[in-house]
C-alpha cells in the first residue's frame, strides 16, 4: 500500500471568518386563542437575509472545523516520514482534539438546501462535510492512543497503522477546504458588498457600517498575507489591498473622532493594525516580496493574532445610533 503525505501546511495561524448578523426578521404579534383558526401569515426574511443565514451557517462550520486543520498542522510537525512516524522521533506531539461540531454540521446540511440556490457552493458544503467525517473519527483515536502512549508499549505499530488510514483522509479534507474556502471566499464578498449597502441605505454610514465597512476592507489584505505554502508575496496586489483598507480606516476614524462614544473597545484596533500591516509591508519590500527573505515570520504570527481579535471585537463593536 503507497502511504501519502497528508498535504500542505495551514500556515502560521488560523484566519477567523466574520460571521454576518443582518437585520432581524420581525416576528407577528400574537394571535388570541378565539383568532387562531386564522393564523396571521408569517412574514418571509427578504433575499439578503435568506443569504446571510446561509452565509453564517457556512462560516459557523468552516470556523468551528478549522480545528482538524490545526490538529494535523501539530501532526506535520512532528511526523516527518511519509510512511509515518516511526517511533524514533525525539519528541512525540500527538494531535490536538476536535470540537463537537454536531450542531453546526445539521445547520450547514439545512442550508444547502434553503434559499437561496448556490449550486457549487452548496455541493461544495456537503463534500466537505464528508471528507471532515471521514477524518474525524480518525483523529479521535490518534489523539487518544498518543495521549495514552501506546506507542511506548507497541513501539509505534499502531501509530503507523493509523497513518495509512490518517495520510489519505488528511489530504482529501484537506484539498475540499481549500476548494470551499476558495467559494466561499467569493461567497461571502458578494454578500457582504450587499449587507453593506443595506446598512446605508436603513442608517447611513453611521457606527454600524463603518464597522462593517473597515472589517471588509480587512479581509483581503489578510488574504493576502503569506502562509506556510506561499511565502511570496505578490506585492503590487497586496499595496492596493492595504490602501483600500486604509482608506476604509481613514473614514472609521474620522467618523469616531466625529461621534465619540460610538464603539466599544474596538475603536483603536483597526488604527493599530493598519500601523502593523505597513511596518509589515516594509519588511516584505527588503526581502523582495518573500516572507522567509524578510524574516517576518513572527510580524506574520501577531497580524493574524490581531486580525483575528478585530473579527471578535467587532461583533460588540457599535452603538447604535450614533
Amino acid at each position: 500500500m503507497t502511504i501519502v503525505t497528508i498535504g500542505p501546511r495551514t500556515g502560521a495561524a488560523a484566519l477567523a471568518f466574520l460571521v454576518l448578523v443582518g437585520a432581524a426578521v420581525a416576528q407577528p404579534a400574537p394571535v388570541a386563542p378565539q383568532q387562531q383558526a386564522t393564523p396571521a401569515p408569517q412574514p418571509q426574511p427578504d433575499a439578503l437575509q435568506q443569504a446571510i443565514v446561509k452565509n453564517n451557517a457556512y462560516i459557523g462550520l468552516m470556523n468551528r472545523t478549522l480545528r482538524a486543520a490545526e490538529s494535523l498542522d501539530r501532526y506535520r510537525s512532528w511526523v516527518r516520514s511519509p510512511a509515518g512516524p516511526t517511533g524514533r522521533e525525539r519528541i512525540v506531539y500527538g494531535l490536538y482534539g476536535l470540537y463537537d461540531v454536531r450542531d453546526e454540521i445539521a445547520k450547514a446540511k439545512a442550508a444547502t438546501t434553503a434559499a437561496p440556490l448556490e449550486p457549487a457552493l452548496d455541493a461544495a458544503i456537503v463534500s466537505y462535510i464528508a471528507a471532515y467525517e471521514a477524518l474525524a473519527p480518525i483523529i479521535g483515536e490518534a489523539e487518544a492512543y498518543y495521549e495514552r502512549k501506546d506507542y511506548l508499549a507497541d513501539k509505534m505499530a499502531k501509530g503507523r497503522e493509523i497513518h495509512a488510514r490518517l495520510a489519505p483522509a488528511a489530504q482529501a479534507f484537506v484539498a475540499e477546504r481549500e476548494r470551499l474556502d476558495g467559494l466561499m471566499r467569493a461567497w461571502k464578498s458578494a454578500v457582504d458588498r450587499e449587507e453593506l449597502a443595506d446598512i446605508e441605505r436603513r442608517e447611513g454610514r453611521k457606527a454600524r457600517w463603518q464597522v462593517r465597512n473597515v472589517m471588509i476592507a480587512a479581509r483581503p489584505v489578510v488574504d493576502l498575507l503569506p502562509g506556510g505554502d506561499r511565502p511570496v508575496v505578490a506585492l503590487p496586489a497586496f499595496d492596493a489591498a492595504l490602501e483600500r483598507y486604509a482608506a476604509a480606516v481613514t473614514e472609521f476614524d474620522a467618523y469616531g473622532a466625529a461621534n465619540p462614544g460610538s464603539f466599544f473597545v474596538f475603536e483603536s484596533s483597526p488604527r493599530n493594525f493598519l500601523g502593523k500591516l505597513r511596518e509589515f509591508r516594509q519588511k516584505l519590500g527588503r526581502g523582495k516580496g518573500d516572507a522567509r527573505r524578510a524574516g517576518a515570520g513572527f510580524d506574520l504570527t501577531w497580524l493574524v493574532n490581531d486580525y483575528n481579535m478585530m473579527v471578535s471585537t467587532s461583533q460588540s463593536a457599535t452603538r447604535f445610533g450614533k
